[in-house]
Order: structure tokens, then sequence, then C-alpha cells
């Protein structure tokens, strides 16, 4: 059975994983402390919300430079 620091170095590694800078690890290693999930979970809540905003203007930035690349070899004479 992992002990406490075992369990809190696979958390910090997750949220390193999961793109968390160093202040916002240090804040959610807190928050478990003093078991304040509800904060936790906000703030695990936002990170997400700011990773999926990236995700979908990544998607948007592809749609964009697909659709050059369609009109550029509709246009091309051969």
């Amino acid at each position: 059975m992992p002990n406490a620091a075992d369990t809190q170095a696979v958390i910090e590694e997750n949220l390193k994983d999961a793109g968390f800078d160093a202040d916002n690890t240090r804040r959610c290693m807190e928050m478990l402390s003093r078991k304040n999930y509800d904060e936790l979970y906000r703030l695990l809540a936002w990170h997400r919300k700011e990773l999926l905003d990236s995700v979908h203007e990544s998607t948007k930035q592809l749609d964009c430079l697909d659709y050059l690349v369609y009109k550029l070899r509709k246009t091309e004479v051969h």
C-alpha cells in the first residue's frame, strides 16, 4: 500500500504532466492537505477549461490552414 508521501508525489507528477506550473501545483497540494476540495476542484476545472480553450484555438488554426491549402490547390493551373 502506498504511503502518503508516495501518493503526494504521484499527484504532483500528475499535475505537472497536466501542465500545471510550480505555483499552481503548490496551491493544489496545499488545498489537498487542508482538505479544501471545493477550491481544489475549482482550480482543476479552471485549468481544464484553459486546456480545452487551447485545443479549440489550435483546431480553429488547423481548419484555417486546411482551408488555405484547399483554396490554393483548387486555384492551381496544371
